[in-house]
C-alpha cells in the first residue's frame, strides 16, 4: 500500500473501471437493479471514506471494493432474516463473503504464542534447537542433520525429542 492522494480523476476512474463488473455481481444476488445499483454505490464511498481515512489506497483497488461489496451483501442479508425476510440472494459462496483474515484476537494469541516459543527455543541447547529447526523448517531428515551437526542420527533423534518436549512444556505453561 502506498501514500495516495484521493483526486476527483483517481476516484472516476476506478469507478469507470469496477462500477459494471461490480453491479453486475450485486444484480446477480439481489435480482433488484436498484438495490445492487445503490450497494455498488455505498461500496464506493466505503472505499473512498477508508482510503482518506487512512490516507493510503489499497494495492488492489478491485480486490478490496469486491470485499466491500460482498460484505454490504451479507450485512443486508443479516439485517433482513433478523427482520424475519428473506432477500432473494443467490446462493452466494461462502468464499464470496467470509473475511478469511484471522480476527485481531487470534493475531494477538499468534504473536504471544510465537513470542512464548521463540523464548522456548531460545532456552534450548544450541544442537538441539539447530536439530529441531533443521528438521522442522528445513525438512531435512536424520541422517542429514546428523552430518551436520557431526553426531549419530540416534543422536539427532533425542536432540529433537527434547526440543520438542521442552517447548510443548513452555507452551502449555503459557497457555497454549
Amino acid at each position: 500500500m502506498g501514500s495516495v492522494s484521493t483526486s476527483s480523476a483517481e476516484l472516476d476512474s476506478l469507478f469507470r473501471e469496477y462500477h459494471r463488473e461490480l453491479a453486475t455481481f450485486a444484480y446477480r444476488k439481489l435480482h433488484d437493479r436498484e438495490a445492487a445499483s445503490d450497494l455498488v454505490q455505498d461500496a464506493f464511498v466505503r472505499y473512498i471514506a477508508h482510503v482518506r481515512q487512512t490516507e493510503m489506497a489499497a494495492e488492489s483497488p478491485r480486490f478490496f471494493l469486491w470485499r466491500i461489496a460482498s460484505n454490504l451483501l451479507l450485512d443486508l442479508a443479516r439485517r433482513e432474516r433478523r427482520r424475519g425476510q428473506m432477500v432473494a440472494l443467490d446462493a452466494v459462496a461462502p468464499h464470496e463473503l467470509s473475511d478469511n483474515a484471522p480476527s485481531a484476537e487470534r493475531r494477538l494469541s499468534a504473536r504471544q504464542e510465537y513470542r512464548a516459543l521463540r523464548q522456548a527455543l531460545d532456552e534450548l541447547p544450541a544442537k538441539a534447537r539447530t536439530a529441531l529447526l533443521l528438521n522442522r523448517v528445513e525438512r531435512l531428515t536424520h541422517a542429514q542433520i546428523a552430518i551436520r551437526l557431526g553426531v549419530s542420527p540416534s543422536m539427532v533423534n533425542k536432540y529433537i525429542s527434547r526440543a520438542l518436549g521442552h517447548c510443548l512444556a513452555r507452551l502449555s505453561e503459557a497457555g497454549f
